[in-house]
């Protein structure tokens, strides 16, 4: 499970940022217990539009695809591929930060590393083995210290076996470690390097749909997952009655949805003759249930864009199960729906210790902090405060003020 990350001058983000699904003390609801961490499995990021919530899952995304790709993927290039704060000079001269805290089979990971536009900066990885809290510095990398006389790479507790030097020869200056011992699979950093391959799936609106599609088409070809996703789109009362699919070889699967008809179930072609709020859920659940299976952490940006609330709040609630979600996958999603923080639903969908906030500062750079740090009160309406900005988040417009700015410059104002 994911127990935090923190990154900094990184798209809109130029100072550090953290982003933690430890449940604090006095949680108002219960976390997954794991070797004496309570571990959150939702987060949602809430704020104004360019605020800067696609650019948390963003950073994760982006390390993600270091870890698994910086040494066969940058080879091409002569630095590092990154994005780093660009509204101000003097962080595009420095290094971007990336680290995540994780829990694996009963063993915590907290990994990380600072890149530049030309190399890999630092890199290091702090383990705590199951039942201890002493932390174990299994690598420390320091770009700087050749020219100091010193090793770049150094295994202070000597707790990383095998043959190390292959793999830091196999290191190019613009690659990651952590990236070339997988491709050796060094065996006790194989956990961690896996980790990555099976999470941080970034879910959009729009730009993935059809990938997403495909791969849900792919694995309708299995019996049980295709009894699975008629069960999820008959529950999201979209009128389904069932799933037929055409195996086509190598070819996309065709797919057909069956709607309940005067005359009996009507096959409607999925690509067709389907809404767009059906298409959307469809090409969700391939993931959604891919997560639920691996334990996985999934990204989701603008969870409600496409969705209904009661909908959105029925996904919220199925990671909070641990009868429906017994591997602790976990959900971390950006949205804009203030509902989902009211008692309008049965049981409100999120509370407190769920919600985090970007904010967007007059200097162009993005801020993310808990609702916590704000002093909510247990009782309290979290949607009237939220809407009333008095969390932050929100645009600041004054009531009225987008049609005030119409007619003032309307083609007959100065008439």
């Amino acid at each position: 499970m994911l127990v935090g990350f923190r990154a900094a001058n990184v798209l809109s983000f130029r100072r550090e940022f953290e982003l933690s699904l430890l449940a604090p003390d006095g949680a108002d609801r219960a976390a997954r217990a794991l070797d004496g961490l309570r571990v959150s499995p939702v987060a949602a990021v809430f704020g104004a539009n360019a605020s800067g919530k696609t650019n948390v899952l963003s950073a994760m995304r982006w390390m993600r695809h270091a870890v698994l790709d910086s040494v066969a993927d940058w080879v091409r290039l002569k630095g590092v591929p990154r994005r780093p704060f660009v509204l101000d000079r003097e962080a595009i001269q420095e290094a971007s930060l990336f680290e995540v805290d994780v829990v694996i089979r009963g063993d915590r990971y907290v990994y990380g590393f600072e890149v530049s536009d030309q190399r890999v900066e630092t890199e290091w990885l702090h383990v705590f083995p199951e039942r201890s809290r002493r932390r174990q510095v299994w690598f420390d990398r320091d770009a700087e210290r050749p020219k100091r006389g010193e090793e770049e790479y150094r295994f202070p507790s000597d707790r990383l076996k095998g043959a190390k030097k292959p793999v830091i020869e196999y290191t190019r200056p613009n690659a990651l470690f952590l990236t070339a011992a997988g491709s050796f699979q060094m065996k006790q950093l194989v956990p961690l390097h896996d980790w990555f391959k099976a999470n941080l799936w970034l879910v959009s609106p729009d730009d993935d749909l059809r990938q997403r599609d495909a791969y849900t088409r792919w694995e309708l070809l299995k019996p049980a997952f295709r009894e699975r996703v008629e069960g999820l789109l008959s529950v999201a009362d979209l009128g389904v009655a069932g799933v037929v699919v055409e195996d086509r070889g190598e070819e996309l699967p065709e797919v057909s949805l069956t709607h309940h008809g005067k005359d009996g179930p009507m096959p409607f072609d999925l690509g067709q003759q389907e809404s767009f709020g059906t298409l959307a859920w469809f090409a969700f659940l391939g993931p959604l249930l891919k997560a639920l299976d691996d334990g996985a952490v999934l990204l989701v940006d603008e969870l409600d864009s496409s969705l209904h609330p009661v909908l959105v709040a029925e996904v919220i609630r199925l990671f909070e199960d641990p009868v429906a979600n017994p591997r602790g996958a976990q959900l971390i999603f950006t949205g804009h729906d203030a509902t989902l923080l009211s008692k309008a639903h049965v049981e409100r969908p999120l509370d407190r210790e769920h919600v985090w906030i970007t904010e967007k500062r007059k200097s162009g750079e993005s801020e993310l902090y808990p609702l916590t740090d704000v002093g909510v009160r247990a009782d309290e309406s979290l949607e009237r405060g939220y809407l009333r900005g008095r969390y932050g988040g929100v645009p600041r417009i004054g009531l009225g003020g987008i049609a005030v700015e119409i007619e003032k410059r309307s083609p007959g104002a100065n008439l």
